[in-house]
């Protein structure tokens, strides 16, 4: 992944992730969205860049464009739910491991000691790398959504 950079989303990231979100496929945007969303609202634009006490979102840029999106919110007590996204062309070159990896760090240095994901039944390339990364996960089948739920291991993070 040469020339790649993954850092904080930013409030100048917005059409930035506007294209990005306009060049996933539809399967993409379904899988990451639960619905095939067409031209992104503005709303949802500036949700994903959204950063704050409780939410914190990364992007992945190759040559100044977003090739990934990764985001988490802060729930009760020491929890956390990630989500994430990588271009149709990016996909399958583990870009989505290392986003999550540096997302569950940052979590991990506030404090948060679970990670929880909802993944669409179907995605089957989530759902391996939940596997591998997370082998003590609890997946548990609810409305063709796959709810997960993990302990963050903090040696493999913090190892980074």
């Amino acid at each position: 992944m040469l020339g790649t950079q993954i850092r904080p989303a930013r409030p100048d990231d917005e059409e930035r992730i506007g294209r990005f979100l306009s060049g996933l496929s539809l399967h993409t945007r379904t899988l990451r969205f639960f619905t095939g969303v067409g031209r992104p609202a503005a709303s949802l634009v500036r949700a994903l860049i959204a950063l704050d006490e409780r939410r914190d979102a990364l992007v992945a840029t190759l040559d100044g464009e977003i090739i990934g999106h990764a985001m988490s919110y802060r729930g009760c007590a020491n929890d956390v739910e990630v989500a994430v996204v990588v271009t149709d062309q990016w996909q399958g070159f583990g870009l989505g491991p290392r986003l999550i990896d540096a997302l569950l760090f940052r979590a991990a240095v506030r404090g948060a000691t679970t990670v929880g994901m909802d993944v669409m039944g179907e995605n089957r390339r989530a759902l391996r790398m939940i596997r591998r990364q997370w082998p003590d996960a609890v997946l548990k089948v609810v409305s063709g959504s796959v709810e997960v739920t993990a302990m963050i291991n903090r040696a493999s993070v913090f190892a980074e």
